[in-house]
């Protein structure tokens, strides 16, 4: 049988999952279906239903008489299985859940959570029906054309306030995943906004429980959501002048690489925490720096200079009667260059 590779880890228990695996790790390989059935030990028949059930979630399987089943080379569905090709043998073994569809990854992980579920649960979602983002407001997920992501997180003697380290941290992370699939070179606004050619393509969402009796977080839960192709129908009405999308058009395996990049990047600046690997990058990347912003706060708008990042991620600023503050939370807006005068 040419081309074959067997299947590795312990991670597949179902046929389906067992013959997706099997797929991806031989991506644009054809296998007949007995060879498929012989490899997982099943059925012929179990084979046929598994193909089927792949396909209805949405799965490009090519058939070829005298020649089987493969996965396309060309396809770009959201797996467990594509993501973990991409992810560093030290963390393949995260707690990896893709599903079609989601009311909202942060709320699920959050509940897995409170049933006591340990760190390194990931949920990835191609869709969320009711998607958030800061301040309550709806996170537009439509099917299909986004990276929907959440992971659990059980840091060790953390400060609520020491919680902006690690969504700066995966701001950073994700910047570079983006890069290292695309090439281009995104930008950030603080604190968890990711902006490319002056358009936000990202969004990051940190909450957290903390201990009354410790006063350091219990757990906590960051979610990020990438605009990663442009919407079929567009985007909303509301949000056209500011949202944008990653690429224009679909790329095989973009999905599966750009968050398996993102893990691999996160954990590492997660587990160094000593190292602040990511202070550099993300103040580099900072679109504030060096320009006028507008401070918005307690329901007023107060214009300011920002001037730096501090390192624990304080947006610093000075306002036009000379009095400077050190920003710990809260939301700017910028005058980007692209922005009409």
């Amino acid at each position: 049988m040419d081309g074959f590779v067997p299947i590795k880890g312990g991670y597949a228990v179902a046929t389906k999952e067992k013959l997706l695996a099997l797929l991806e790790e031989n991506k644009g390989t054809f296998f007949s279906g007995e060879e498929i059935a012989r490899t997982l030990q099943v059925s012929r028949a179990a084979v046929w239903k598994a193909v089927n059930a792949l396909r209805g979630d949405g799965c490009t399987i090519d058939a070829a008489t005298n020649r089987g089943y493969r996965l396309s080379p060309d396809s770009d569905i959201l797996s467990p299985q594509g993501i973990r090709r991409f992810l560093k043998p030290e963390y393949r073994n995260l707690n990896l859940t893709v599903l079609p569809t989601a009311p909202s990854t942060n709320a699920l992980v959050r509940e897995k959570a409170n049933q006591g579920c340990p760190e390194g649960c990931v949920i990835v979602a191609c869709e969320q029906t009711a998607g958030r983002g800061r301040y309550g407001r709806q996170f537009f997920s439509p099917a299909d054309t986004g990276v929907y992501l959440s992971l659990l997180l059980r840091p060790r003697a953390y400060s609520p306030q020491q919680a902006t380290c690690l969504t700066a941290a995966a701001a950073a992370a994700m910047c570079q995943a983006i890069e290292a699939v695309t090439g281009q070179q995104p930008d950030i606004k603080w604190v968890n906004d990711i902006f490319l050619h002056g358009k936000k393509v990202c969004g990051i969402l940190t909450e957290a429980a903390v201990g009354l009796e410790t006063g350091y977080l219990d757990y906590m839960v960051l979610g990020v959501g990438v605009n990663l192709y442009p919407p079929t129908e567009g985007f909303p009405e509301e949000i056209q002048s500011i949202a944008g999308s990653v690429l224009e058009h679909s790329c095989p395996e973009a999905k599966n690489r750009l968050a398996g990049e993102f893990l691999n990047r996160f954990w590492d600046f997660y587990t160094h925490p000593e190292r602040r690997a990511y202070l550099e990058d993300y103040r580099a990347r900072s679109l504030a720096i060096g320009r006028n912003v507008t401070v918005l706060s307690a329901g007023r708008a107060v214009s300011a200079y920002a001037y730096g990042i501090d390192d624990d991620f304080r947006l610093l600023v000075r306002y036009e009667n000379g009095d400077t503050e050190a920003l710990s939370y809260g939301e700017i807006r910028i005058q980007l260059d692209t922005d009409n005068p």
